[in-house]
Parts: structure tokens; C-alpha cells; sequence
């Protein structure tokens, strides 16, 4: 299994997203060896050009500084072009963004107590925004202060698990989730850009 070295200190919690040059650059405007250019034809639109390219809109978004989703024909767009997957350790409670093989940026999660969020390659099944939290006998709406899954929700192949924000951001950096990994709600929404439905999940002890 791939080793991943991260800046941290002891305390949980500690662990603060780091971006590497790989990154920023990617979110650059100016074209690079990582990504095409896409010129908007008639009767395109952001979820169009985002399913041919295996994309999400938002990432388009987020790439090319979009304030909204108007987009206007013969207008270029960046559009990386790599193969965005997630690592998992959680012997660090860190969650890393990939691009191919390559390291692009590193978030504090948490992870499940007792070392109970699985180990393994798993695959993104669903993604949510703004998801409803069904709990054993309950159903707590998207606007509840109560609904612990945040903001996002990215469902894995290991069935009940996934990937989610939190309402309680002061728990990051520990194994304390039910088994979910769990991001800050900001976080959770940067990665929800980039992994689409297939995307890969690695999680390793």
C-alpha cells in the first residue's frame, strides 16, 4: 500500500488542510499539462460539458472562478483533466485528494471509534446537497440544527458508510463518527467538486 507523509503534530485536531503547487495550479485560469481547454458551444451548459468531460459542474465552477452558471457560447473553459480519487488514513484521521497519482491537497476528517470505519477500495455510490439524516426512528430534515451528516454526503460502497460535513467541526482530527469519515462542512463541499459517482476511495489503516 502507497505511504502518504503529512505535516501534523500529536493533538488531534491539529491537522489543517494543506494544499500542494499541483493544486493551486490546477486552479489557476491559465492552461496546463494537467488539464484541456473547452470552448462552450450553442446550447451547452455547465451540467452538459461537465458529463463529457467526467467532471462536475462545480468543479468547472470552482476552476474558472464562476460566480453562477450562466455561460455563454464560445466562452473557453479550464477543465482538469485528471482522474480525482480520495485516500483515507486512519491511523491520521487525514483524507487526501489525488489527481491520478499525483497528491494535490490534504484535509483532517474524522474517523469511526473503536476503528470501526472500514478499510479498503471502495467506490463513491451517491452524493447528496444538503442531505436528510435517517437515524434509527427518526428522519431529521436538512434544515435541522439537529442533522449531523452537514452539508454534503458522499455515499461509499461499503453499504451505510460514506463521507459527510459535520456540526460538530471541534471533533475533526478524531476516531469518533459511527463509522463515517466525517469533514468540516467547508471542506466536505470542496471535495464534493471534484469525486464524481466511480470515483475511488481508498481507506487504509
Amino acid at each position: 500500500m502507497e505511504s502518504f507523509t503529512f505535516s501534523a503534530d500529536a493533538q488531534a485536531g491539529s491537522v489543517l488542510p494543506t494544499e500542494t503547487a499541483a493544486f493551486k495550479q490546477m486552479l489557476e485560469p491559465a492552461p496546463d499539462a494537467h488539464s484541456v481547454i473547452y470552448e462552450v458551444k450553442p446550447g451547452d451548459n455547465l451540467t452538459v460539458i461537465a458529463k463529457k468531460n467526467r467532471v462536475t459542474a462545480e468543479m468547472i465552477q470552482r476552476v474558472n472562478h464562476l460566480s453562477g452558471d450562466r455561460i455563454r457560447p464560445g466562452k473557453k473553459l479550464k477543465i482538469p483533466a485528471y482522474k480525482f480519487s480520495a485516500v483515507v488514513d486512519k491511523s491520521l484521521n487525514t483524507l487526501v485528494l489525488k489527481g491520478d497519482e499525483e497528491i494535490l491537497k490534504t484535509y483532517v476528517v474524522a474517523t469511526g471509534k473503536g476503528n470501526s470505519t472500514p478499510a479498503g477500495v471502495f467506490k463513491i455510490t451517491d452524493k447528496l446537497v444538503n442531505p436528510a439524516w435517517y437515524k434509527v426512528g427518526a428522519v431529521v430534515p436538512n434544515n435541522s440544527p439537529a442533522n449531523e451528516l452537514g452539508s454534503r454526503w458522499m455515499g461509499i460502497s461499503a453499504k451505510s458508510y460514506g463521507i459527510h460535513g459535520t456540526i460538530h467541526p471541534e471533533t475533526l482530527g478524531g476516531q469518533v463518527t459511527a463509522g463515517c469519515v466525517r469533514m468540516s462542512n467547508e471542506d466536505v463541499e470542496e471535495l464534493y467538486s471534484y469525486l464524481i459517482p466511480g470515483a475511488e476511495v481508498t481507506i487504509v489503516d
